[in-house]
């Protein structure tokens, strides 16, 4: 098993039939040593852009695991998730995620959805409504972009070099890639572990997929969603803003806010407020309490 950061659940390689192989994080239905009757819930958690579920989830998934079975997977082009020649869709990551519940038998589920994982957790439920039993969706909105212009030349022009990008060689992309996270991670001081973990990620799926989330916008579908809903709201954030995150609780019947004083990384750099308020978001949107 590889576990590349701190506290981190046993890690593996999982085949999704049909689809691709992707890294899992899993700590299992019961806890050590515990009854094997006492089947924990499960909450399946959805990393944000350029991310990877270690370097998203590194902080949150101790305390989540005292409580629930906790699964973290890599989407699509990031870490060590699905490579695929298909240009990256939203869509075919929720794909994944039912795939994923179906090949570990862990359904329904609670889908606990970070920035673009809030987008996946959302067609995850219109995609496969019957595997979800709950959502949390964090620092995240019902649209990210009313820019015309990325339906326009500019996103025409992304989709473009993404293309262009994805006929270099894979060896060479690597190689690029990795000089620009090491010189950025020299920048910021970033812990080696976390230097391999976003040098994992293929460049062109970012770009695909940063304009995939450009596009993603539920709101004409959002006001049916019929299960327990929390909104982590991050206040001080500039990357979604703060009122985006609110409309996006206030446009899903019966669901409930949950602010926390934090940045769009709030999940790391504010960690200490984040981990418990994300920790009450996760039980509000149980139908039946956890058992510890």
């Amino acid at each position: 098993m590889d576990a590349p950061g701190p506290n981190l659940p046993p890690g593996q390689a999982v085949d999704l039939p049909g689809r691709g192989q992707t890294w899992v994080y899993d700590t299992g239905p019961t806890p050590d040593g515990a009854n094997p009757a006492l089947v924990r819930p499960a909450l399946v958690l959805l990393h944000g852009w350029t991310s990877t579920a270690a370097l998203n989830w590194f902080r949150c998934m101790p305390a989540l695991a005292r409580e629930y079975r906790v699964v973290a997977l890599d989407h699509r082009g990031h870490g060590r998730g699905i490579r695929s020649r298909r240009p990256f869709r939203l869509e075919d990551c929720a794909d994944d995620v039912a795939a994923l519940v179906e090949v570990l038998g862990c359904g329904p589920v609670t889908t606990v959805g970070y920035s673009m994982g809030g987008p996946i957790a959302q067609l995850l439920w219109q995609r496969h409504p019957e595997i979800v039993d709950g959502l949390v969706l964090c620092a995240t909105a019902a649209r990210f972009s009313t820019r015309p212009e990325f339906n326009g030349p500019v996103g025409v022009l992304g989709y473009g070099m993404a293309m262009a990008l994805a006929g270099v060689p894979a060896n060479l992309r690597r190689q690029g890639f990795s000089l620009l996270v090491r010189n950025r991670a020299a920048e910021t001081g970033a812990a080696p572990w976390a230097i391999e973990e976003w040098e994992r990620n293929d460049p062109a799926a970012l770009l695909q997929a940063g304009l995939a989330l450009s596009r993603f916008d539920s709101t004409g579908w959002i006001g049916g969603i019929d299960v327990r809903t929390s909104v982590v709201v991050t206040t001080l954030d500039v990357t979604v803003p703060p009122s985006r995150q609110w409309h996006l609780a206030q446009s899903i019947p019966d669901a409930r806010g949950f602010p926390v004083a934090g940045d769009h990384r709030a999940c790391v750099d504010q960690a200490r407020v984040f981990v418990p308020t994300l920790l009450a978001a996760c039980r509000a949107a149980q139908r039946t309490p956890a058992a510890t």
